[in-house]
């Protein structure tokens, strides 16, 4: 158990750096929890105790509106932690946190946490590399949700997506559609409806063909200069 404690670690940006020593004394303190598909890791505003490892599976950090409706601001996957900015600032964790898909993850103390960052300033380092990359991809979404018409949102979703985890046919790409459209719309600040209908727009412009959960974008290229307007 210590050992893929260590393991999980080790793969991640923010101890990835560690000594064995250090990383095995953090693995003994590290408490694992399991979470089944959807259920809560945390809510915005609870107090932040700790942070947390993937270990495996994924989790999505959103905010919810008053209507229920949900905003994903970004989705983590093993090898990743999440919530680390109130490791530095002391204040609730500033995003709901769920779990993806079945998936284990390690809750570290923040004061182990804080420990470590004096003694290792290349932790520390490493925090604020990997934050400033989130708040790159914070501001990009705050660019696309204000200024990118549905149509076009999706279509960099979709880009995004395919070339993520789907492959390369031609001068297109295929890839297998897991999230349902109420979570595509979460995804890109919209809703369920207005996506089903950005779809068959894009099918109609003859830009991707949709089959059931089966994705097939005709030309990557072509739908990268829509979706930048």
């Amino acid at each position: 158990m210590i050992t893929d404690k260590i393991s999980a670690l080790k793969r991640t940006q923010f101890f990835g750096e560690l000594e064995e020593p250090e990383l095995r004394a953090l693995a003994e303190r590290a408490v694992e929890r399991r979470l089944a598909r959807n259920e809560i890791l945390f809510v915005a505003g609870d107090e932040a105790r700790g942070l947390y490892v993937i270990v495996s599976g994924a989790l999505r950090a959103f905010r919810e509106g008053l209507d229920g409706r949900e905003q994903v601001i970004h989705v983590e996957r093993a090898g990743a932690t999440i919530a680390e900015l109130p490791i530095f600032d002391d204040k609730p964790y500033p995003s709901t946190v769920a779990a993806e898909e079945e998936m284990v993850v390690l809750y570290l103390d923040k004061n182990d946490v804080k420990a470590l960052c004096l003694k290792h300033p290349q932790i520390a380092m490493a925090a604020l590399k990997m934050l400033a990359g989130r708040l790159r991809k914070c501001a990009e979404l705050v660019e696309t949700l204000s200024l990118r018409e549905v149509d076009q949102r999706l279509a960099r979703w979709l880009i995004a997506e395919a070339r993520a985890r789907g492959r390369r046919v031609g001068a297109g790409l295929e890839v297998t559609l897991v999230l349902t459209n109420q979570q595509i719309a979460a995804r890109i600040g919209s809703v369920r409806e207005v996506v089903s209908r950005a779809l068959s727009r894009l099918q109609q412009n003859g830009l991707i063909q949709i089959d059931g959960r089966q994705g097939a974008i005709c030309d990557d290229q072509a739908l990268e200069v829509f979706a930048g307007g």
